[in-house]
């Protein structure tokens, strides 16, 4: 079958388009998909160049997030049947990651463990699907699952043009927050108030923390006023700090991530003085996807896709993800 297999770690070269690796066979417990769209994650950034105390196991075909149809069922599979149209959780129980710790989507065919299928509704897309799970998955469990943005929250969201970001854009809106989004180019700053955003910054030239200081007022320790009731920084980094100076008290940091640096320096003072709350929130489960998956059949959610490539140009896709150029999600067909 044609995939993309990357045979050692390190820059996306390593990344190699091919037409005969050996189709799977179905084996008890799991059925057969032929895929239809995969999406990618920054991740599958992280897979390509090597994680420390990671060991993928080599030549591996990499992407998380798949959605397909089913060709065949194994033997002890229930419920399942030929043409099924199917999300799958890349999450496997007993053996980790899709496109890490077992071949993911970037492929014709793809093996796939029973508890990793959620039936799709007949009006969300393959490539909608593949969309989901890493990303808005993770989004909707940090926002919907617990419960931390209410009605008027004037939400301030850091990467905002991202898989994640355009994720909690779409909800923090559709919960009747007022959004502040913050990107890096005047396309997406464009493209981000297009989708709704109530404000928008270019982090390159404004500081996003000042901004919402003289927006808002300075956050006070005595009393409820100024700042902004809520901060999504999946980023970290140099932004943390910044983070804690502008979120008023009582106000919530939600965590999902660092992208730019999961050690930043830290300043304790305006936890404790401002009673701030630092909400982290891990991956996502089933009842995310089909949450999300009825929002979209529904009409009331439509994923933001930037690109569909077919599977021989998935190396430029992950090149899009890695250099930050994409707005939403990067999706390949394959």
């Amino acid at each position: 079958m044609r995939a993309v297999v990357l045979n050692q770690h390190g820059g996306l070269e390593n990344l190699k388009y091919v037409t005969d690796f050996p189709d799977p066979r179905v084996i008890e417990g799991h059925v057969l998909i032929r895929v239809k769209a995969t999406s990618f994650n920054y991740h599958d950034v992280f897979t390509v160049r090597g994680m420390p105390g990671i060991k993928v196991p080599l030549p591996m075909i990499i992407g998380l997030d798949m959605a397909g149809e089913i060709l065949e069922a194994g033997p002890g599979v229930s419920g399942w049947k030929p043409g099924d149209r199917v999300l799958v959780n890349p999450l496997n129980r007993q053996q980790g990651l899709m496109g890490e710790m077992m071949h993911g989507g970037l492929a014709e065919k793809c093996l796939v463990a029973e508890h990793q299928l959620i039936r799709m509704p007949g009006k969300v897309s393959f490539e909608e699907a593949a969309s989901l799970p890493v990303a808005y998955g993770t989004a909707h469990r940090m926002i919907v699952t617990h419960d931390t943005i209410r009605k008027g929250d004037k939400v301030l969201i850091l990467g905002a043009s991202g898989g994640v970001g355009t994720g909690c854009v779409l909800l923090a809106k559709m919960l009747g927050a007022e959004v502040i989004a913050c990107a890096s180019s005047a396309d997406k700053i464009k493209r981000l108030k297009n989708l709704g955003a109530d404000h928008v910054i270019n982090y390159k030239e404004t500081d996003f923390s000042k901004w919402a200081v003289e927006q808002y007022g300075k956050p006070q320790r005595r009393t409820y006023e100024g700042g902004v009731d809520v901060v999504i920084n999946f980023t970290g980094g140099d932004t943390w700090a910044r983070t804690l100076r502008c979120v008023k008290r009582g106000g919530k940091i939600l965590v999902c991530g660092a992208t730019a640096g999961y050690d930043p320096k830290e300043d304790l003072r305006y936890i404790w003085s401002f009673e701030l709350k630092v909400i982290g929130s891990n991956s996502f489960y089933d009842e995310n996807l089909k949450a999300l998956m009825d929002m979209i059949q529904r009409r009331e959610l439509k994923p933001v896709i930037d690109e569909v490539l077919p599977l021989e140009r998935a190396a430029e896709g992950l090149r899009l993800i890695e250099s930050r150029e994409v707005f939403g999600k990067v999706v390949v067909t394959p």
